[in-house]
């Protein structure tokens, strides 16, 4: 039995599906979401969000941060920033990974500079690029 799956920016709705699951990873670890959860709520860091759906084939995103929430067998991503994995401009990615990363190597307390090279690797490794890909 699917439940409603939405990834909700201010701007938009991403994307929107019946699911058979979805795990994220929240602040606390990660979780798996089925049909009949109980209601929840849980902040996101930069992390991949899978989502299983109805036709079981798999849909990846990227959220850099955000919320999700659970309720009435609906499962919703609030994020400010999200991608699916078809989305993701790959060479962009590899430049700002590698310019996060030169960065981090004059400053390594640098917090935004880490921020930045969570963010390009994670929409690397969601479009499934290689690093010699994004060059």
């Amino acid at each position: 039995m699917p439940f409603a799956v939405q990834f909700v920016s201010p701007e938009k709705v991403l994307f929107e599906a019946e699911a058979e699951m979805v795990v994220c990873r929240t602040t606390d670890g990660e979780i798996a979401f089925l049909p009949g959860h109980v209601p929840f709520v849980g902040a996101l860091g930069i992390a991949k969000v899978r989502v299983l759906v109805a036709d079981s084939n798999e849909v990846v995103a990227a959220v850099h941060g955000g919320f999700v929430e659970v309720a009435n067998d609906r499962v919703t991503v609030l994020s400010d920033i999200a991608e699916l994995s078809d989305q993701i401009d790959t060479k962009r990615a590899g430049r700002a990974k590698e310019a996060a990363a030169q960065k981090l190597a004059n400053d390594p307390t640098d917090a935004d500079a880490s921020d930045a090279l969570a963010r390009a690797e994670l929409r690397l490794e969601v479009a499934g690029a290689t690093a010699s890909a994004t060059r």
